[in-house]
């Protein structure tokens, strides 16, 4: 394994030990970017994520939400607003969340550390831009 691959995951175990019940996404974003990473790209539904680092970037493959051929649903900002509201009151698993997202139409999103805000992507251009508070760990 790489440095940066390294250095990720120990900053991943670190906010999952950490992370709080409600509210855990801050925690996560702040750890990860105390460790350097810089913003962080997720692929719906294959759950595939970018991470562009200080160290090099690293590519991690989760399971993804769907395998096959699909329609891709409408973009809908309410839902997904519903789908992070649930998120970000501890009341969804980080699976449900994506599995969520997926659902409202998300194709992609992206987390900007450095600015603390992650914007959200339609299939059609459609994008949602939410802002998150900067926590201390």
């Amino acid at each position: 394994m790489s440095q940066a691959i390294d250095n990720l995951v120990a900053a991943q175990q670190r906010a999952i030990q950490g992370k709080p019940a409600a509210g855990g996404f801050p925690y996560l974003a702040e750890v990860l970017r105390q460790a350097g990473v810089k913003s962080n790209v997720w692929m719906l539904p294959s759950c595939q994520s970018l991470y562009l680092t200080t160290l090099g970037p690293v590519i991690q493959q989760g399971a993804p939400l769907a395998q096959g051929t699909f329609d891709v649903v409408a973009f809908d900002r309410d839902a997904l607003t519903k789908a992070l509201r649930t998120d970000q009151a501890g009341a969804s698993t980080f699976s449900e969340f994506l599995q969520s997202a997926w659902a409202a139409g998300v194709v992609r999103y992206e987390v900007d550390l450095v600015r603390r805000w992650v914007t959200y992507f339609g299939c059609q251009g459609e994008e949602y831009i939410e802002y998150y508070p900067e926590v201390t760990v």
